[in-house]
């Protein structure tokens, strides 16, 4: 499922419990991840499920459920 792959990403990257992500969490509120963080996230999604994130479409990537429903989408 891409929402355990992804809360397993970000816990790893970010340091935090993974039992603490939900679909909405907010990635800069509430894992406190900052710009150079998020940088690392979308290069980290990049390799790991085979898809491009373009700069315009990272921008909208503030939740963890959108993250989710991107990359559900990309993979199609």
């Amino acid at each position: 499922m891409v929402f355990e792959k992804v809360r397993k990403l970000l816990a790893e990257q970010l340091n935090v419990n993974p039992d603490s992500i939900t679909l909405e969490s907010n990635v800069v509120s509430d894992l406190h991840a900052d710009s150079l963080d998020i940088v690392e996230m979308l290069m980290s999604l990049e390799e790991n499920f085979g898809i491009q994130v373009p700069d315009e479409k990272a921008n909208e990537l503030v939740t963890v459920g959108a993250i989710v429903k991107y990359v559900e989408e990309a993979q199609k």
